[in-house]
């Protein structure tokens, strides 16, 4: 983990997913328990925010707040929130300062090289929860996909001492990079919406 990823590639995929969600599709269920695609969203423009102020050392309000106990409710303008967000997420991480010392996110304090592959990771799982959700196309790069395996395998550095999402889904040792991924974070590579 050596090599500092950029995270425009994961970022400008979300995007593209972003401006294919309908409104129809709002009420949808996620990967994410308990999240429907409105929530994702939600959830979305809320990490935007809290790693890009991460990265900025602005601690406060955005990166004090833990993911769980924030509210999700989407805003009207989240079209074009969220886009906007993921560029400044990028810039902010493109800057040599991001990834020295130590920042905080959901309000854990955590060493800049650390949060910034953290939110590489939640760009690349939740925007493979978005595609999933809305019947989307997901190519997210190897390099992103790379980043998030070293985070999330069992001798990675992932924060809290383990697993951040769930227990890992069993996959087979040879199946494709972005299904070992998604296992590593509890989640099934073949979820599908359930039938109507």
């Amino acid at each position: 983990m050596n090599t500092i990823p950029d995270l425009e590639s994961a970022t400008h995929q979300v995007t593209r997913l972003v401006a294919g969600v309908t409104d129809e599709q709002l009420a949808a269920p996620t990967p994410c328990r308990d999240y429907a695609v409105r929530d994702l969203l939600a959830h979305f423009i809320g990490l935007t925010a809290a790693f890009r102020d991460a990265a900025k050392k602005q601690l406060g309000p955005t990166t004090d707040t833990d993911p769980r106990a924030a509210g999700l409710a989407l805003d009207d303008d989240w079209r074009s929130r969220l886009p906007a967000q993921l560029d400044e997420l990028v810039a902010a991480w493109r800057s040599p300062e991001a990834w020295e010392g130590m920042t905080q996110a959901g309000g854990v304090a955590l060493p800049g090289p650390i949060a910034g592959r953290v939110a590489l990771n939640e760009v690349v799982l939740h925007g493979w929860d978005l595609a999933r959700a809305t019947g989307q196309p997901y190519d997210v790069d190897p390099a992103s996909l790379r980043s998030s395996y070293e985070l999330l395998a069992p001798s990675g550095v992932a924060p809290s001492g383990g697993e951040m999402f769930g227990p890992p889904v069993p996959v087979p040792a040879d199946a494709p990079l972005v299904d070992r991924v998604v296992a590593l974070s509890g989640r099934s590579p073949s979820w599908s919406p359930p039938a109507e």
